[in-house]
């Protein structure tokens, strides 16, 4: 009895490929349509800010490394996706609301930095979890594929708002952050789909 409380205390987790691929899939996508994003939210930036960034960024990825033994499971491998999409839904919120000013432009770097921290973790694992090479094969060409087809739907979307009379670039880039935030809120959703308990 003790025995499973402790258990439902602190359940297990396990991926849910029917999920995690299309997670994969559409994470990709947001990345694919919000690169060239970058080069206008970051325009209020001075060079500084890029150098202690890395070094931050770099003392981030660290730390993480030296947590690997207690963070290579599925459970904290979802805790953390699931902290990473947050972040980013957040910083896109924050600049819907409050769009190029320089406290904005440094939040929403602040918080992509945030997520790179964990990049070399989040794969790490992945690969630990999914383990078959047929699965693998499937998360990096479904990632490929979105990332390849929001570049493409981005430049598409730039070129329709141009034939609409919108040339700003300032414009174009908040208008595409509607689409990126139901994204992200659509891919926290699988995140949340793509793990299960396991008693």
């Amino acid at each position: 009895m003790h025995h499973a409380k402790q258990q439902g205390i602190n359940p297990m987790y396990t991926l849910v490929p029917f999920w995690f691929l299309p997670y994969k899939f559409f994470n990709s996508l947001f990345l694919g349509l919000s690169v060239g994003t970058i080069f206008i939210l970051y325009a209020p930036l001075e060079p500084s800010v890029y150098s202690l960034g890395g070094v931050v960024l770099a003392i981030g990825m660290l730390l993480v490394a030296r947590l690997y033994h207690m963070i290579l499971t599925a459970k904290w491998f979802f805790r953390i996706s699931l902290f990473v999409e947050g972040v980013l839904l957040l910083a896109i919120c924050y600049f819907l609301f409050k769009p190029y000013t320089y406290q904005t432009a440094l939040v929403i770097y602040a918080g992509y930095q945030v997520t790179f921290v964990f990049g070399s973790y989040l794969v790490r694992v992945e690969t630990l979890l999914l383990r078959k090479d047929t699965l693998l094969t499937q998360v990096d060409t479904l990632k490929q594929l979105g990332y390849l087809l929001g570049m493409a739907i981005s430049y598409l979307f730039y070129k329709m708002l141009t034939y609409w009379g919108i040339s700003d670039p300032q414009k174009e880039v908040y208008i595409l952050h509607f689409l990126l935030a139901a994204i992200e809120v659509f891919v926290i959703f699988l995140v949340i789909k793509s793990f299960k308990r396991v008693i």
